[in-house]
C-alpha cells in the first residue's frame, strides 16, 4: 500500500490524458484509463473478456493491451499516463504496457 500512495501521488490523470491504471491478480489482468478529474473510467479491458486467446500469461497481457489502446481510441485518447499500481513494472504488467504502445497508446 505504500508503494501504491508513492505512485498515485505522482501519477495524476486528466481527460486529455487519463491515468491506465493495471491492477494484476494471480490468474487475470484487468487495465482501465481513468479520467481523475471527472472520476470516470473512459476505456476498460480484461483478460477475462471470452474472445481472448488462451496462452501464455505474457501473450494474454499483450492482448488486453492492444484491445485497451483500440478502445481508448474509439474514446478519442492517443496519450495516457502509465500506473503500474505498486507492482513492478516486469512480466505481466509489462507486456500489456507493451501492447497497448503496440495499439497506438503513447505513455
Amino acid at each position: 500500500m505504500r508503494v501504491k500512495r508513492s505512485v498515485r501521488s505522482k501519477v495524476h490523470g486528466t481527460e486529455a490524458r487519463p491515468r491506465l491504471s493495471v491492477f494484476r491478480s494471480n490468474k487475470n489482468i484487468y487495465a482501465q484509463l481513468i479520467d481523475d478529474v471527472a472520476g470516470r473510467t473512459l476505456a476498460a479491458a480484461s483478460s477475462l473478456e471470452n474472445d481472448l486467446d488462451t496462452g501464455k500469461p505474457t501473450e494474454v497481457c499483450l492482448q488486453v493491451g492492444q484491445r485497451l489502446a483500440e478502445r481508448a481510441k474509439e474514446a478519442g485518447v492517443e496519450q495516457a499516463v502509465f500506473d503500474r499500481n505498486g507492482f513492478r513494472y516486469h512480466g505481466r504488467v509489462k507486456a500489456l504496457a507493451d501492447g497497448a504502445r503496440k495499439g497506438g497508446l503513447t505513455f
